[in-house]
């Protein structure tokens, strides 16, 4: 059967050089972005200031609605910022008077979230006189549901989870999630980050209060280029104390008097936005649309499914769910000296990466061949047999 996915990969230069299976954490440039940084810097070198009046003030909003379809929103329903981490601070950042939070103390996470999210939620609570309660996972790769429900009560206030957990990629029932939640008055903060682009999402039906994502990941649009969602009931009645000029209603006023919130999307911003990485954020989204998340994810799950019959047949150990429902875009591996192999498979020009506690994540997209996929898996088996990992016990790399 013709794999018609495969159609766009000269969309992407580097699929000729190397075996790219790690858009979980860097998706793959489009080489459309070369044009598009091109007219970043020639934008910059013959308008200079009066660029922003013509286009880049408006950028924020413009490529919002050019991602909003991703994850089900409609025009002037997103704002761009830096990373998740500021967008966490800007949420948290509503409720830090009491009042806004009717006095409740309490918010809920799961242990496998992203660290930096948890730091700066734990950050946040601890010099607000509030409790982050962790939910524990009993095997590393699940948050078990039941356990995120019963720990939302009435003292709870805010749910901050992942829709996919980046170490493992288990599915976590977010709509189970969020009607416990919203029956106890409690807020949802969704990161989509590993769901938007390989995962069918919509912020209408899962009816999150809160959702955060970029397009770095599986949306192809490089770094700087995150987006919040925040429901249309709860937007003009939030007032975050992370904020800055170009929340103001008059920013050219430089009135320095009591905040004045816009009423759109521009209310949850702060400082100048970083303009470069709005220029490159849309590529990605503009392929991922025309191929179809539908078709992407009926091809991821048919590519993680092949990496698992592989892992078992070399004997390997699956830090990843096995049932489809429950499975995101990634599969980790466990193999002994794993970082090692994980080292040797990036000289041989198959990228991947290696995550402690977890093992080798291996992350085909819908640019990937089978033939790919299936290059990886019997790689890491003839590493481990001939020893090739024993060459890079000395350190290790920022990332991968």
């Amino acid at each position: 059967m013709q794999d018609q996915l495969l159609e766009y990969r000269s969309e992407f230069p580097i699929l000729a050089e190397k075996n790219y299976l790690i858009s979980n954490s860097l998706g793959a440039m489009p080489e459309s972005v070369y044009n598009r940084m091109n007219d970043y810097a020639d934008t910059w070198a013959t308008k200079g200031i009066t660029a922003w009046s013509d286009e880049w003030w408006d950028m924020v909003r413009t490529t919002g609605d050019e991602i909003a379809p991703v994850i089900g929103a409609g025009e002037g329903e997103l704002s761009i910022h830096q990373n998740i981490t500021t967008i966490q601070a800007i949420i948290l950042s509503c409720f830090d008077n009491p009042g806004s939070r009717g006095n409740r103390t309490k918010i809920v996470s799961e242990s496998l979230n992203f660290p930096s999210v948890i730091y700066v939620t734990r950050a946040w609570s601890e010099s607000h006189g509030c409790r982050l309660a962790l939910v524990q996972s009993d095997d590393g790769i699940r948050v078990d549901t039941q356990r995120m429900i019963d720990a939302i009560d009435e003292n709870t206030f805010l749910v901050t989870m992942s829709h996919i957990l980046f170490k493992s990629a288990y599915v976590q029932d977010v709509q189970a999630i969020v009607e416990k939640a919203h029956s106890v008055g409690a807020y949802v903060m969704l990161d989509a980050f590993q769901s938007a682009g390989i995962y069918p999402v919509d912020v209408k039906a899962l009816q999150v209060d809160f959702l955060a994502a970029g397009v770095l990941k599986w949306l192809c649009g490089g770094p700087g280029g995150c987006f919040l969602y925040v429901h249309p009931e709860l937007r003009n009645r939030l007032k975050p104390r992370f904020t800055g000029w170009f929340a103001h209603q008059r920013p050219f006023d430089f009135d320095t008097a009591a905040m004045e919130y816009r009423d759109d999307v521009y209310r949850f911003l702060n400082g100048t936005p970083s303009i470069p990485a709005l220029y490159a954020a849309t590529e990605g989204v503009k392929i991922i649309q025309q191929a179809g998340i539908d078709n992407i994810r009926k091809k991821s799950l048919r590519q993680t499914g092949v990496i698992i019959e592989q892992a078992d047949a070399y004997g390997f150990t699956i830090h990843s769910p096995r049932e489809e429902e429950q499975r995101g875009g990634t599969i980790t591996i466990d193999v002994s000296h794993g970082y090692e192999v994980s080292r040797e498979l990036i000289a041989r020009e198959i990228i991947v990466d290696f995550r402690k506690n977890a093992g080798i994540r291996i992350a085909p997209h819908f640019y990937n061949s089978d033939e790919e996929v299936y290059a990886a898996v019997d790689s890491i088996g003839e590493i481990l047999k001939n020893g090739d990992y024993k060459k890079h016990r000395t350190g290790n790399s920022v990332v991968t």
